[in-house]
């Protein structure tokens, strides 16, 4: 590219000028400041690249070049073009712009929510429409025109799409064409190099008996890219297809460690993976891979930038929305590895992939099995108190969330230490006194959790002594049972805001789905007291109140006794109006619901048993699917469509609180289960007043469901463990 024409270059989403970073899928051009955001976003959103610093192969880079020149950016900004858009307040970043938030904001808004992009009429069936979408595809490929392709690939077209008339794919019908870079972008969108028609030819095949040597040879370079990828960080240098040498597998410098007793078990656990896990985790490394080069490229083009790092740096890959929560976290401490550690985890991805490629069997398979069943026999006695190292020899999967709890990490981290020696008596010490300590604190847990059931127990009976049935009289012909001297009466509250005809779902009461609300006048059976003591709507909007995007805590007032209780409870309602009072400052350790219940401490036993990971990401999922449309629905200001996906939250929720226990045990469960349903409710009355320039209490709410729902899957994650 000459010059002047490289000077006429400006960054896609600020305008700033000479751009030297490319986001291939996107076909534009960023500069350094905007490619800060881009990284920050992952790989399944943007896929950065440095366009001098980093080894291009020359038709993707051409590909790229192509897009931007021919407009690829008003795919992104389609509606910001519309004169409209600007009396509705949208804008493009300049220059200018603070990096955070300015820049950062409109970089999300334009390829995380596809903000701008131009949308297709609303159809009843969504599948209907990506099914079009995709034979225009598989029609546009075999012509040069790539930004055509590009618009159908933003709107939903699927480039792994089978026609079943045609009988291929549209990289099947590009390569017969010989568009090398309609090839180079069905590939960056995830087609498949060796996906066969229906006469069990792949685009290869089809390229080479079309005359297409360069693009058939490019399209070999494809198909092995991530091995390719892997070699090539490790050792500088890639296999030779053309020759028939796919697979480089490089030498570590110090190959004692190949020859320990745990890098063999290590590798035998990656060979007893099946293919589908062992691609995930070969997807995840290579990742992993690409982070750290554009660190490397990135570190060395900015020693003299204005940047200011802390804003500019990713230390672990970034969340991908469509991973599990234990994926995701795998994925992250995949960073956690040393330089030696993540090479011979690369050397071992390496050689396994050339065995499952050639279609080999393990070596020793009867040792692998025998090596399987004796990890199980003595893993209730070695498993380690550290469940959060990271962990390469069994990735879960959407389908499979079982992980095994011995870790990779754990088992490269200590074969560093060891050689093909016996094992030392030092060696033997240190297992000796890890495992010593690991009895006492086992012995201290037993005796912390019996002295924890004595003093429910005892709580138990105290309150059992206490709490009498007493008729209150009143203007009808019903009764209620209430213990005396509770916290506050009806008739002692005359500024309390009338009841609302619902309240927020108790987690305590999910057992049983949606219970029935009992009005004021009628008996509730002993074993399911009431738990909500109604406070004065002026206490519940004081500076007292915990925010709800904050995590949940009980421990304050599990340890209160009754008459503690009582106490404060009459203290609240002698000193309503003073916020120095003792029973205000207890606030900040007691749940409210936006009603202005307090939730006070349950009597009974506590459930220590957890649902399914399964079912719980199974309900997230559901949830987080609704809150996106939710978030969708802000975005393009339709306030009508509130309501409706607030009560589907609220459902989804229910649902999910449904699988966990009246009364779980742990208190973090307890916690994630208040903020959730206590947010989804509050969700559904913001919704109810939510003004078409104010969703900001629309949005708060979300995010604490699917913070809630999210140490939900952890929780269980680890509990499965």
């Amino acid at each position: 590219m000459s010059t002047r024409a490289r000077n006429r270059e400006v960054c896609a989403d600020c305008s700033a000028p000479d751009p030297r970073w490319a986001s291939i899928n996107r076909g534009v051009l960023i500069c350094d400041e905007c490619c800060s955001i881009h990284r920050g976003l992952g790989r399944h959103s943007s896929q950065v690249r440095h366009l001098t610093q980093t080894p291009w192969p020359s038709s993707q880079l051409q590909m790229v070049k192509s897009l931007y020149n021919n407009g690829a950016n008003s795919i992104w900004e389609h509606s910001l073009l519309d004169p409209s858009s600007i009396m509705s307040g949208k804008r493009k970043a300049n220059p200018q712009d603070r990096v955070h938030p300015n820049k950062t904001d409109f970089i999300k808004a334009k390829y995380q929510m596809l903000a701008f992009v131009h949308r297709m009429p609303c159809r009843e069936d969504d599948s209907v429409t990506a099914k079009d979408l995709s034979k225009q595809l598989h029609s546009s490929v075999r012509t040069g025109n790539l930004e055509t392709c590009l618009r159908l690939l933003s709107l939903g077209a699927q480039a792994n799409f089978f026609h079943p008339e045609k009988g291929n794919t549209p990289l099947h019908v590009a390569a017969k064409a010989g568009q090398l870079l309609q090839a180079e972008l069905l590939t960056v969108y995830g087609a498949d190099p060796g996906a066969p028609d229906s006469s069990g030819k792949n685009p290869i095949d089809y390229a080479r008996q079309a005359g297409h040597q360069e693009l058939a040879d490019r399209l070999v370079e494809i198909q092995f890219e991530l091995t390719d990828r892997l070699a090539f960080y490790l050792c500088g240098r890639k296999p030779d297809h053309k020759n028939s040498q796919h697979f480089i597998i490089p030498q570590i410098a110090d190959s004692s460690l190949d020859l320990s007793e745990l890098s063999k078990a290590a590798k035998k656990k990656l060979q007893s993976l099946s293919n589908h896990q062992f691609e995930e985790l070969a997807m995840d490394v290579y990742d992993e891979v690409d982070r750290r080069e554009t660190d490397a490229v990135w570190l060395a083009t900015q020693n003299h930038s204005t940047l200011v790092t802390d804003t500019t740096v990713v230390p672990f890959l970034p969340v991908n929305p469509e991973y599990s929560s234990t994926r995701n976290q795998g994925r992250q401490k995949l960073a956690r590895f040393n330089a030696h550690e993540f090479a011979t985890l690369v050397v071992d991805i390496l050689t396994d992939a050339k065995r499952r490629q050639q279609g080999n069997s393990p070596d020793n398979f009867k040792d692998n099995v025998e090596l399987i069943l004796k990890d199980i026999g003595n893993r209730h006695g070695s498993e380690s108190p550290e469940m959060d190292q990271p962990d390469y020899d069994s990735v879960a999967s959407d389908e499979d969330t079982e992980q095994e709890p011995t870790s990779g990490k754990d088992e490269r981290t200590k074969s560093s230490d060891l050689s093909d020696s016996p094992i030392t008596v030092q060696e033997f010490m240190e297992v000796k006194s890890a495992l010593t300590a690991s009895e006492a604190k086992i012995q201290q847990l037993l005796k912390v959790n019996c002295h924890l059931g004595e003093e429910l127990r005892l709580m138990q009976s105290k309150v059992s002594c206490r709490i009498t049935p007493q008729k209150v009289q009143t203007g009808t012909e019903n009764s209620t049972l209430k213990p005396p001297n509770s916290l506050a009466r009806p008739q002692d509250l005359p500024h309390r805001a009338p009841p609302r005809g619902c309240r927020a779902m108790s987690m305590y009461e999910t057992g049983s789905g949606l219970r029935q609300y009992h009005p004021r006048g009628e008996t509730v059976c002993r074993d399911t007291t009431l738990t909500l003591q109604p406070l004065p709507s002026n206490i519940g909007k004081g500076p007292s109140v915990t925010a709800f995007s904050s995590l949940p805590t009980f421990p304050s007032t599990l340890s209160w006794s009754w008459d503690e209780i009582t106490q404060r409870g009459s203290t609240l309602v002698a000193q309503s109006g003073m916020p120095e009072s003792d029973y205000d400052n207890a606030l900040n350790h007691v749940e409210m619901d936006e009603s202005g219940f307090v939730f006070a401490p349950l009597v009974g036993e506590c459930d220590s048993s957890l649902p399914c990971t399964e079912d719980v990401i199974s309900k997230t999922e559901l949830i987080t699917k609704n809150i996106q449309e939710l978030l969708r629905a802000a975005q393009e200001n339709k306030h009508e469509s509130f309501v409706p996906c607030s009560e589907r939250i609220l459902v989804a929720v229910t649902e999910m609180a449904t699988l966990f226990p009246k009364r779980p045990s742990s208190e973090s469960v307890r916690g994630s289960l208040c903020l959730l349903t206590s947010s989804a409710s509050r969700l559904q009355g913001e919704c109810q007043k939510a003004t078409p320039h104010d969703s900001q209490q629309v949005i708060q709410c979300a995010y604490d469901i699917a913070k809630a729902a999210k140490q939900l899957v952890t929780v269980t994650t680890k509990d499965s463990n």
